[in-house]
């Protein structure tokens, strides 16, 4: 079976009209054969088209049409309207495998909000519709009931050549829509292409248009950003269009900043090549972006910590000052807490100094301050931040020695945590001790005695040592 690449490359030989394409997806075939019976058009737009081109994976496909949006609902009567009033509706079909969203073919009129357009005029004109769009890879179309390529722009060609460039005037794009100057990032920095110079130019020029755009989308496109095989290249363009002043403006006070033992990298060019270091491979997406982000996130601090004193430079604490950083930009971008707090804990404890004389106990405690649950993670963190400073995994024969001796704790079933204790609060509680602060406070001592040695962990034990603590103290 063809792919849908291949059919829109064999047109100049093959195009008949009322041929059909032989590989779309019966269900979409369905949707579009419903709007050209009832005598509209049905092109197939922007990501779908690209994609096919690049050979990457479709997952939801967009319909212009030249049916108004009130009758696509009566076509579609289950359909959603997500943006009726601008003349898209969304399609969901009976095996719930993707989406599809038909949207009316439209221009637009100013935007003065910098997001929405202030009018929406529907048209019967492909061109004009795709006219509107941001860049020209996403502004190719195929006609799905005549077989016939749409490409006003050149998108065909750029995608050949790897380029981005805006649709028609970079300014007025940008200033249509201030998230574009990120988009165009991010399709550069996903796709490993390059930004053609006036769309570059235009993108320094308009940043100051993300000041109107949420967070939320921002933080969408530069998750993106973070996501892609090589990150470092859109990081890179955030820096030198200026548009990272409006997601983590700290990173540019971390250039220039110098470090010992890490060649020629400045702190910036060592947390772009420690966030390209982290390897994706049998990690989910939201394991990825928070590894990535801890990454990014790690060494931000250090230009806040950085001490020359006697040729000898040193970041004290710039781990705390990093976790204090990336709290306050994650939760301004609108990340999840859930994400918040795993990035933050991994950029907080990311300075532990493993040598083989640490005692078990050490080994211990370890588990127990950094929780068992982040121990992949905060590794796969060294190893990516070893490999930007040294070109190499170096760490890993320390941390594979290391990971062996956690495994034999965890085999050996000692107490790492509160709740593995002999004891509990209720217990104390029946030893006359109030379930108050101090209560909390005899506990960590107990797990700590517990830590440093495992065969005290018995109730018999713990309640004795409970109760010497607890009672001589109130004496």
């Amino acid at each position: 079976m063809y792919s849908l690449v291949d059919t829109i490359m064999s047109l100049r030989y093959t195009s008949k009209p009322g041929m059909r394409i032989p590989n779309i997806d019966p269900e979409l075939r369905k949707i579009a054969d419903k709007l050209i019976r009832n005598g509209k058009k049905a092109y197939l737009v922007g990501g779908a088209v690209r994609d096919a081109f690049l050979k990457r994976p479709v997952t939801d496909f967009d319909i212009a049409t030249d049916a108004t949006p009130q009758e696509c609902m009566r076509l579609f009567p289950w359909a959603i309207p997500t943006g009726i009033q601008h003349g898209t509706i969304t399609v969901i079909p009976r095996s719930r495998r993707y989406k599809v969203e038909i949207t009316t073919f439209r221009t637009e009129g100013a935007y003065t909000d910098g997001r929405h357009p202030d009018t929406v005029a529907f048209v019967d004109d492909i061109s004009l519709d795709l006219s509107r769009r941001d860049f020209t890879i996403n502004a190719m179309a195929f006609d799905l009931a005549h077989n016939v390529f749409v490409d006003p722009f050149g998108g065909k060609r750029d995608l050949a050549d790897r380029i981005v460039r805006a649709v028609g005037s970079p300014l007025d794009r940008f200033h249509e829509d201030g998230l574009r100057t990120i988009r165009a990032i991010r399709f550069a920095s996903q796709l490993g292409f390059v930004i053609e110079p006036a769309t570059f130019s235009a993108i320094a020029e308009c940043r100051g248009g993300l000041i109107r755009i949420s967070a939320e989308r921002i933080r969408d496109e530069f998750s993106k950003i973070l996501e892609a095989r090589i990150p470092s290249v859109g990081l890179q363009f955030l820096v030198d269009t200026g548009t990272v002043e409006a997601i983590v403006p700290e990173l540019l006070a971390c250039r220039g900043v110098p470090q010992p033992n890490h060649g020629h990298q400045d702190v910036l060019a060592h947390l772009f090549a420690t966030t390209d270091a982290v390897i994706p491979d049998n990690l989910s997406e939201e394991e990825l972006l928070v590894l990535r982000l801890a990454a990014l996130f790690h060494d931000i601090g250090k230009p806040l910590c950085y001490r020359d004193d006697n040729d000898s430079v040193s970041f004290y604490g710039h781990e705390m000052e990093s976790e204090k950083i990336a709290r306050k930009r994650l939760q301004e971008l609108k990340y999840s807490n859930s994400v918040i707090e795993k990035v933050c804990h991994l950029v907080r404890h990311h300075m532990f100094n493993y040598e083989p004389g640490w005692t078990d106990a050490a080994v211990r405690r370890f588990i127990a301050r950094v929780g068992l649950q982040s121990i992949r993670d905060l590794f796969a963190l060294r190893l990516a931040d070893s490999t930007a400073t040294t070109g190499g995994p170096s760490s890993w024969p320390l941390l594979s020695e290391f990971q062996s001796r956690i495994d034999r704790v965890v085999e050996a079933h000692q107490a790492l945590s509160l709740k593995d204790l002999a004891v509990n609060g209720d217990d104390l509680a029946a030893l006359g001790i109030p379930r108050s602060r101090e209560m909390g406070a005899l506990l960590s001592e107990l797990l700590d005695a517990a830590l440093e040695d495992p065969s005290l962990n018995t109730k018999e034990k713990m309640l004795k040592i409970a109760q010497a603590k607890y009672f001589s103290l109130k004496r």
